[in-house]
């Protein structure tokens, strides 16, 4: 099922690709349409998958990449729509092509654990990858900036100058994004803890929720990523860390952010595997 959305995304990635390239507006109408087309049909496998499990279907690693896709798709067309801007279009869709291939590739299998069955968790995760998303865009904002910075200073004001958003604008952006996705990844840690305190007392014997510590490398990563934008919030706002010290912070912010929902997720085992 998740072959379709692939097709649509890597379509529509070709259409942002002609449109940025020759600035057809027709070409960008149709790549956007075309986005529209490929987040419907994803939205309908993810909502097959709920009606399968009975639950959001993100307890599986792949899935959870899917519903991340899925997340990053609708959270960059209300950027695009309610800016505008289509431009940032060519580097979104590859972000969101290359991990829709992890769930085709491989789909993987969803089980049933009892302790997942309480709506905290289901508030966590979603709050979790929801701030990926946001973290996605605003890293995508962040090279976009770098690129247009560059062609500024060499003062080869070509390709990308006449193609990107301002600086200023693509700054404003960044920031709206980084503080959208710190906000979620807030909820979902604070929500993670309340979840995991219920959830011992509901099942003590349980080896997961038990071994649930700092130490756990999902965990450790999940406060580093907080950590990380809760520095990139405050350098902004009390040590004027704008522009170029924002858009490194965002890259490597969401660095730690796929290090954690990759590798980790895929190759590292830790007291959230469950299934």
């Amino acid at each position: 099922m998740n072959l379709l959305p692939l097709v649509l995304y890597a379509g529509a990635g070709v259409l942002y690709a002609f449109h940025f390239a020759r600035r057809h507006p027709s070409a960008g109408r149709s790549a956007t349409t075309l986005l529209l087309f490929a987040a419907l049909a994803h939205t309908f496998v993810i909502g097959m998958q709920t009606m399968e499990v009975r639950h959001v279907p993100f307890a599986n690693p792949s899935r959870a990449v899917s519903t991340f896709v899925w997340l990053l798709a609708l959270s960059y067309l209300y950027l695009e729509l309610t800016t505008d801007e289509r431009a940032m279009g060519v580097f979104i869709l590859p972000v969101l092509v290359g991990l829709q291939v992890i769930p085709v590739v491989y789909p993987g299998m969803e089980y049933s654990d009892p302790v997942l069955d309480s709506p905290w968790f289901w508030v966590h995760v979603s709050s979790l990858l929801f701030a990926y998303a946001s973290f996605a865009l605003a890293a995508v904002l962040g090279l976009t900036y770098m690129l247009q910075f560059k062609e500024i200073k060499k003062k080869q004001l070509g390709y990308f100058y006449t193609r990107l958003p301002s600086l200023q604008i693509l700054d404003v952006m960044n920031a709206r994004a980084v503080t959208i996705g710190w906000s979620f990844l807030t909820v979902g840690v604070v929500v993670g803890v309340l979840w995991t305190a219920q959830a011992r007392l509901a099942s003590p014997d349980s080896p997961n929720l038990q071994a649930m510590a700092f130490n756990d490398p999902k965990i450790f990563v999940a406060l580093l990523t907080w950590c990380v934008y809760s520095f990139a919030l405050v350098s902004r706002r009390s040590m004027g860390w704008t522009g170029r010290r924002a858009a490194w912070l965002a890259a490597v912010g969401f660095g730690i952010v796929l290090l954690n929902f990759l590798p980790i997720n895929y190759f590292v085992t830790t007291s959230h595997t469950f299934y």
